[in-house]
């Protein structure tokens, strides 16, 4: 799956990631928690993950099969509630082309399948260790 590399310098609370890829961007957290808000927040990054792979797994599938998908929308949002110490994501599809209802049925059931949606509904193990 490749490295992901991260530094943080002197501009509070700005990190600076890079994919093995070659590609960049800037988290930080929003002003009111002391940051710059000059990128995606931590939990906005984790919802932007999922619902990117949703999108393209969608395109994909729907290419694959020949079908009149003609755009993908998402919205995301999550709960943490700290009394459960459970996270509820809720996702909202909006599917636009000419597709009939056993299509668009199919295309909730592989959203589900994307691979960052199998991730995050099945148990993480984060080891960690300081160098």
């Amino acid at each position: 799956m490749g490295i992901i590399k991260s530094q943080i310098r002197n501009t509070l609370y700005q990190v600076e990631i890079q994919s093995d890829s070659g590609n960049q961007l800037i988290a930080d957290e929003p002003q009111e928690l002391g940051g710059g808000n000059t990128g995606f927040s931590p939990d906005e990054l984790l919802r932007a993950a999922l619902a990117a792979c949703t999108s393209a797994t969608l395109r994909m599938y729907a290419d694959r099969k020949g079908w009149d998908l003609q755009g993908v929308n998402l919205e995301l949002d999550f709960v943490w509630d700290k009394d459960l110490s459970k996270t509820t994501i809720r996702r909202e599809i909006h599917i636009s082309g000419n597709l009939d209802d056993t299509q668009r049925e199919r295309l909730l059931a592989i959203a589900n399948l994307c691979p960052i949606h199998k991730v995050l509904s099945n148990p993480i193990e984060i080891i960690t260790k300081l160098s």
